[in-house]
């Protein structure tokens, strides 16, 4: 952990600080919070900012509940973002080799920023208020069979969620999930370049082709990353592109497709086999128009070697018309649905999810995935392949909605060949589900 008061991050703390009171505010997502921020906000003040951002919304649950009990009434937003933060960095803080006095620096650190951020008297309080703070988050883990509510508060989830996700895991793969998604996320990369070996400095995974980026090394990940040698990706991505297992020769619909990670990996793969000069490869990427069309755009125009496509356009509504405008195929060799879900196995990465999510959004996120499936699949081919995949690791949008399909007449024009579950914690990376069915 750096130290808050150090100089070449002193930009960071204020800026995260008004980023916070804003979500704090508004709830507004922190992906789209972090895209504010300032271009000369850079290197490692940038980075320091969106850690200290995300620390505090992981953290959120434990740290406002020592508030509460701290403070009769909540202080405004600003100053509440500013013992945020502090108590993330006392988190932080507990339990590490620390040097001596790091806790009354922190402290001392916020009083001086409440000073710029709000006023002399809100300083004060963020100086008696924050002495206690450090005794309150000090406090060790829970028992394994601490009650929903004590796991709820130290661990930062909704007790409903917990509640779901007990009577599904169990204990003790609850507890693991509860400990994984409190950690920040590693950040993996993907070599696309076959012809050329990656440089030292990435870090080979058990996952072939996925390194882990470690920090030092940034500019140099930058311009790999322009150069389209490297793709910022989790290893977890690869799952329904091996189920899907495209070919050369083949039509390829990859639906849902924005922001492009799996279009890029199908297309890195097609262009990486053998070409077969009596054979047409395409590959054609759909999703609604919106902001998210451009990282499309964008990764798309990294592609080499196949033909490729991009429409805009809604799967719900009338997409072959949308296909035949295109002068496009209406059935496909090999279909990949990546569809809208919960996230429940990306909140690592997603860490604003579990304060977003409601238990509702289990029955209707089914119920739209179940609609997204059934046209997809009106877009396979005879013999052909489709693969169902979420980021969520709950059966409701899973297994549930698989048997759903299969209990229908369309379901029953395909046979189920292949699946595979990622659970984060046994995996090691991030959580989702993936079906292979076929068309008989």
């Amino acid at each position: 952990m750096s130290s808050p008061a150090e100089p070449e991050v002193s930009a960071a703390w204020p800026a995260a600080a008004r980023l916070i009171a804003r979500w704090v505010d508004r709830r507004e997502r922190v992906d789209a919070l972090l895209e504010t921020l300032p271009r000369t906000l850079a290197g490692p003040e940038r980075a320091r900012c969106q850690h200290l951002v995300m620390g505090v919304v992981r953290h959120f649950g434990r740290i406002d509940a020592a508030l509460g009990r701290l403070v009769a009434h909540p202080p405004r937003f600003s100053t509440r973002a500013v013992l945020l933060i502090a108590g993330f960095e006392l988190i932080e803080a507990t339990g590490e080799p620390v040097e001596a006095g790091l806790t009354a620096k922190i402290v001392h650190h916020a009083v001086e920023q409440t000073k710029a951020l709000a006023s002399p008297a809100e300083a004060r309080l963020v100086n008696a208020v924050g002495r206690k703070l450090a005794v309150a988050l000090a406090q060790p883990e829970p028992e394994p069979k601490a009650d929903v509510s004590v796991l709820a508060e130290y661990f930062s989830h909704p007790d409903w969620l917990i509640r779901m996700w007990l009577a599904q895991f169990g204990p003790e793969s609850t507890r693991a999930l509860l400990e994984w998604n409190q950690q920040p996320a590693p950040v993996y990369a993907r070599w696309r370049d076959p012809a050329t070996p990656p440089p030292a400095f990435l870090k080979q995974t058990v996952w072939p082709h996925f390194h882990h980026i470690e920090s030092g090394h940034w500019p140099e990940i930058e311009a790999l990353l322009k150069a389209g040698q490297l793709y910022l990706q989790d290893p977890a991505t690869r799952l329904p592109v091996d189920l899907l297992s495209p070919h050369r020769g083949e039509t390829i619909l990859d639906l849902c497709a924005a922001p492009g990670g799996k279009s890029l990996m199908i297309a890195d793969r097609l262009g990486a086999a053998p070409a077969d000069e009596t054979s047409k490869t395409m590959l054609v990427a759909v999703d609604l128009p919106g902001t998210r069309i451009d990282r499309l755009k964008e990764n798309l125009s990294r592609t080499r070697g196949i033909e490729v496509a991009l429409v805009q356009g809604d799967l719900l509504t009338d997409l072959p018309s949308v296909l035949r405008e295109h002068r496009l195929p209406i059935e496909y060799d090999a279909v990949l649905i990546d569809a809208p879900c919960s996230n429940t196995g990306v909140m690592r990465h997603r860490v604003d999810v579990k304060w977003r999510l409601q238990a509702g959004d289990f029955k209707k996120h089914p119920a739209q995935q179940l609609s997204l499936l059934h046209a997809a699949a009106r877009l396979v081919g005879p013999g052909g392949r489709l693969v169902y995949t979420t980021c969520s690791i709950d059966q409701e949008e899973n297994e549930h909605v698989i048997r759903e399909f299969f209990a229908s007449r369309a379901g029953s024009a395909f046979v189920r060949d292949n699946s595979v579950i990622s659970l984060p914690w046994d995996t090691g990376h991030d959580g989702g589900a993936a079906f292979l069915l076929r068309r008989r």
